[in-house]
């Protein structure tokens, strides 16, 4: 198995066979609670007038998103996994546009089949990706605002590559490492309300969703995020 590691837009564009698109803080992260509160699809989109139009075709669907961190106008969440944690999202399919991870998303065209990249599923999604036994997979880290290299997506396709090469990591250092880093420091500024401090915390649960996130195209013809454990 060839590991390849790619970076923002560009990165998912070029990714081949099974591509991992990384958004640690805080896209595919809150991906995963969303399922584990019962939501049914996530569809992901790239822009903001592309989701809104989405929303229009089907109207009971919740808009989930943000822009340099804050919710969008006209939204009804923004991309934090505390805020998500207590709402009622049972049976409810998602409109998903974020800065970073679904741009990666739907721009892994050439990929054979694309998951999404966190540490709270990191085991799941490299247990799926061993039983496809593809011929390469991609890491594609897609930072801040898919422009800026972080540190938690950096970390989390060296962890994803220590798993699918059965290799040691220390996960018990994750988070004390990424405290110290200032691409965390958003989380304890108490002038950014939109990032709070147990954001941190959630996206570095480590491995506590036992599902895979996979992008396929559905019967109706749109791009959507299932979670799968097979």
């Amino acid at each position: 198995m060839r590991i390849l590691k790619k970076d923002f837009i560009a990165g998912a564009k070029e990714a081949e066979g099974i591509a991992v698109i990384i958004d640690v803080f805080r896209a595919f992260s809150t991906v995963c609670y969303c399922f584990n509160s019962g939501v049914m699809r996530v569809l992901p989109v790239g822009g903001i007038e592309e989701a809104l139009a989405l929303k229009k075709r089907l109207p009971h669907s919740v808009l989930l998103g943000e822009r340099g961190g804050k919710k969008i106008d006209g939204f009804d969440f923004g991309n934090s996994p505390t805020e998500l944690l207590h709402a009622n999202l049972h049976g409810k399919q998602l409109i998903q546009s974020t800065h970073s991870g679904t741009q990666g998303v739907v721009n892994a065209t050439r990929a054979d089949e694309v998951l999404t990249g966190a540490f709270v599923n990191a085991q799941s999604t490299v247990n799926y990706i061993k039983k496809k036994a593809p011929d390469a997979v991609t890491l594609v880290r897609m930072g801040w605002q898919a422009e800026i290299s972080s540190d938690e997506d950096d970390l989390c396709a060296e962890y994803l590559e220590s798993l699918l090469l059965d290799k040691p990591f220390d996960e018990a250092s994750v988070a004390s490492i990424l405290k110290k880093s200032p691409c965390s420091a958003r989380f304890f500024d108490p002038a950014k309300p939109w990032s709070p401090s147990s954001d941190f915390d959630l996206c570095l649960q480590m491995n506590v969703f036992d599902f895979a996130v996979v992008a396929k195209m559905d019967t109706d013809g749109l791009l959507s995020l299932c979670k799968t454990t097979g």
